[in-house]
């Protein structure tokens, strides 16, 4: 009697997660805590996030890895991470203090840690996602977490050039007959069978305790080779896919495009968007209120050639990354903050060479995407690409979220926002972020 009256109390509690978390959009704000660790400009704390965290639904502390030789979690910067009483996993979680609504997840993977093939070989050992599913649940219960966010690492997707709409056709046909080079995983079919079983597993050890399970979809994987939607419906909270860094300049060095489309564009290929990978789970039976469209606060810049086209419109010939700037310190990775004040304004009207402004142009279609760029001088130098969104194209596409009927939008991430609200002489702090949320409401 008493094991039966335990487990109606936690359906309904389940129940009742449910039915608020389906209520209105979700907001998930990424904190990539790689930024505690710079100088300067770019280094970001978690009390930097406070003024930001009423915006935010869920928090998302990226990232934790898995060790190679047991599959148990492991922290990726270092075990001081870890501290109970101080570290950052406790201090990101300390902020529910001031937000009790906000939920708390860690993620595991997201392209930080080392290579996909110890994702793979964690898939194919049953122990393995048994010591991994244990390990984070002792995580997650000694660092106060709501759940996991697995951004599984599997094998990207080869960079894809510019095709036209027939060029698009002949080479889907080539894959399919096997014509287009060797598969990135040949064994694609069974892997996406052991991640469906990891998330089954995951999520089945999470019930006494209701901790949310998210499975984030990272750049360029193929969604239709890794994600059985039929069956990992029932099993997660939501699906966020990471819609975005579809051209970079380190996988696509002599070629520049738009970024992060959120419908088709003529002579592209067809899946390079956001509308295609959200119509694919809602046609094959995942709610579209447990789709999460992930947007970028940062930009990718190419360094652009001499030849370049004087409209900058994409696709452009480019020579690879952009110089690095001051607060990212990486080279063809911008902040929205570094991009916004590159732009044309009074302080740097005048000024030529590697200061001179960038000129912006808006996509009035809201299907493209933003870009801002700067030609290169007589001597062919400093010419910049970049791709990237701001507060205005972000809330366009939290617009086209609400207006499909999606779960809500994710921001990648809160480090790489306008923090200070530099934009705006400090007068609004994370403008992206609230856009967002403005236009989900």
């Amino acid at each position: 009697m008493w094991n039966n009256l335990v487990l109606k109390l936690i359906l309904l509690v389940g129940l009742i997660n449910f039915i608020n978390g389906d209520s209105a959009p979700r907001v998930v704000c990424y904190y990539d805590s790689r930024s505690s660790l710079k100088d300067g400009l770019g280094k970001v704390l978690p009390t930097d996030l406070l003024p930001g965290l009423s915006q935010c639904t869920h928090l998302v502390y990226g990232y934790a890895g898995i060790k190679a030789n047991d599959f148990k979690l492991s922290p990726l910067i270092s075990n001081e991470e870890l501290d109970v009483n101080n570290g950052l996993y406790k201090q990101v979680t300390s902020l529910k203090t001031q937000y009790p609504s906000l939920k708390v997840l860690l993620s595991v993977g997201g392209d930080a840690d080392e290579t996909f093939e110890k994702y793979l070989a964690l898939l194919e050992s049953s122990t393995g996602r048994i010591a991994f599913t244990n390990s984070v649940n002792v995580v997650l219960k000694q660092f106060g977490f709501d759940g996991l966010d697995l951004a599984f690492q599997f094998p990207k997707n080869k960079p894809k050039k510019v095709r036209s709409t027939l060029g698009s056709v002949w080479h889907s046909f080539k894959k399919t007959i096997g014509a287009a080079g060797k598969p990135v995983d040949e064994n694609a079919e069974t892997h996406k069978d052991q991640f469906t079983s990891l998330v089954v597993e995951l999520k089945n050890s999470f019930r006494i305790d209701n901790y949310e399970l998210a499975v984030t979809i990272l750049p360029n994987v193929n969604i239709t080779w890794y994600f059985d939607t039929a069956s990992l419906k029932n099993y997660v909270d939501y699906i966020n896919i990471a819609a975005f860094d579809i051209y970079t300049p380190v996988r696509n060095p002599k070629e520049a495009d738009y970024v992060a489309p959120t419908l088709s564009i003529t002579d592209r290929n067809v899946d390079d968007n956001v509308d295609y990978a959200s119509t694919y789970f809602v046609a094959n039976g995942l709610p579209g209120n447990k789709i999460v469209i992930g947007l970028p606060t940062y930009g990718r810049a190419w360094s652009i050639e001499k030849d370049a086209t004087i409209t900058g419109s994409p696709p452009i010939a480019t020579n690879g990354p952009a110089p690095q700037a001051v607060q990212t310190r990486t080279p063809g990775l911008y902040s929205y903050p570094e991009i916004c004040n590159m732009l044309l304004n009074d302080q740097n009207k005048n000024l030529k060479g590697e200061l001179a402004p960038l000129r912006k142009i808006v996509d009035s279609t809201k299907r493209y995407g933003l870009y801002a760029f700067r030609l290169p001088d007589d001597n062919g130098n400093h010419g910049v690409w970049v791709g990237y969104e701001d507060p205005d194209s972000a809330g366009n596409k939290a617009a086209f979220v609400k207006g499909k009927g999606l779960g809500g939008v994710s921001i990648f991430d809160l480090s790489t926002e306008d923090i200070r609200g530099s934009c705006t002489g400090g007068q609004t702090k994370f403008p992206i972020l609230q856009k967002v949320k403005e236009k989900l409401k």
